[in-house]
């Protein structure tokens, strides 16, 4: 299997190209989506959150209440290191599963990870950053996903910088035009992982 990590600030654009590359043929693993199957009512995770933070995160149907958790954790750094320290190792044993399932296979695997950068640790051919200036990315999650720009600046503190993730980028995708943009990038880019450009695991 061909390894290759997928990652860009909050409002980059990360999960139309994820998307696409899907569309492609590719496997995606996705960090988030992993995280919220683990944090669907009865799973440890779940619990364990509840068990921390108390009755508040969970919403009247008994699911999880996302923005409850995120308005108590973000600017708490304790609260913040807590709720990692529940999500990130599960999450970490969850994706190395799926990977493992993979591994004799000849796919083209994506893991889509927001903080791949800052974590680190995954074993990949190559990162994938999608990148966009910070001012327009808060501006879509205020116009498209109905964040308010303080929450929005906020979590993009809690990010890497973009100077760093471009940093460890092999390939780029621009995503600051329209989203009609991004499609030929994701050809150009699947047509050299069909080239072997990028060495398999």
């Amino acid at each position: 299997m061909l390894v290759l990590g997928l990652t860009g600030g909050i409002g980059s654009g990360k999960s139309t190209v994820s998307a696409l590359l899907e569309a492609k043929g590719a496997v995606i693993i996705d960090a988030d989506r992993v995280v919220r199957e683990l944090q669907q009512p009865g799973e440890p995770v779940f619990e364990a959150m509840v068990e921390a933070f108390g009755d508040g995160i969970v919403a009247t149907d008994g699911t999880l209440d996302r923005q409850a958790v995120a308005d108590l954790v973000f600017g708490d750094d304790e609260k913040l290191a807590t709720l990692n320290g529940i999500v990130h190792p599960a999450v970490g044993v969850r994706m190395a599963e799926q990977m493992a399932a993979l591994a004799d296979t000849d796919e083209v695997v994506i893991l889509d990870v927001p903080l791949l950068v800052e974590k680190g640790g995954y074993d990949t051919a190559g990162t994938i950053v999608v990148d966009v200036d910070p001012d327009l990315a808060v501006h879509r999650l205020v116009e498209h996903r109905g964040f308010t720009a303080d929450d929005a600046r906020a979590r993009m503190a809690r990010q890497s910088s973009r100077e760093d993730r471009l940093a460890k980028a092999d390939v780029v995708i621009d995503n600051s035009g329209a989203v009609e943009d991004l499609a030929p990038q994701v050809d150009d880019l699947w047509a050299r992982i069909e080239a072997g450009e990028f060495a398999v695991s």
